[in-house]
């Protein structure tokens, strides 16, 4: 009975353990295929991830070129403008060094009128009057502003201004 046992037993067994380990065998290929399923997927959400990452930075990298762009053009204009300012200044200061040129012999020639030298015969502007009363009736200080030309004002400076000179 021991050898029907052992011989009934190890028949049963056999099929049951073919049928375990087939079914054990089906198990780990059914989960060998879900975990490549799985991993396809993943890769799969990788790739998109990567891709819109990419996309993203494409779409940075234009936005900010097309910024550089308009920055250039702005430094370009502000440049330009720069140089006309510059331009416009260096012939404004010209303008202003002749001027002041022309302002001090003007000045020059009104202190020589207005001086006291003697050139016109007479050393005072006061004088004049008194040189000329016995022809004329008294002239009135104030209308001369004791000058002998009468079109100056005293000793002020005579003040140009740029509308004055034709370039």
């Amino acid at each position: 009975m021991a050898t029907s046992r052992t011989g009934s037993s190890s028949s049963s067994t056999t099929p049951r353990s073919s049928s375990t380990v087939e079914e054990f065998q089906h198990v780990l290929n059914e989960r060998k295929r879900k975990r490549m399923a799985s991993n396809r997927e993943a890769a799969r959400r990788s790739r998109m991830r990567k891709q819109k990452h990419l996309d993203d930075l494409m779409g940075q990298v234009s936005q900010l070129a097309h910024e550089n762009n308009q920055i250039l053009a702005n430094i370009n204009i502000t440049t330009q403008i720069y140089l006309n300012i510059e331009d416009e200044n260096t012939v404004l200061r010209a303008q202003m060094a002749e001027l002041s040129a022309r302002l001090q012999s003007v000045n020059e020639i009104n202190d020589f009128i207005n001086s006291n030298n003697g050139v016109f015969g007479y050393d005072h502007p006061n004088n004049y009057e008194a040189a000329h009363d016995h022809h004329h009736h008294q002239v009135n200080d104030d209308t001369f502003m004791n000058n002998p030309w009468g079109c100056f004002y005293g000793n002020q400076p005579i003040i140009a201004s740029a509308d004055m000179i034709m370039y």
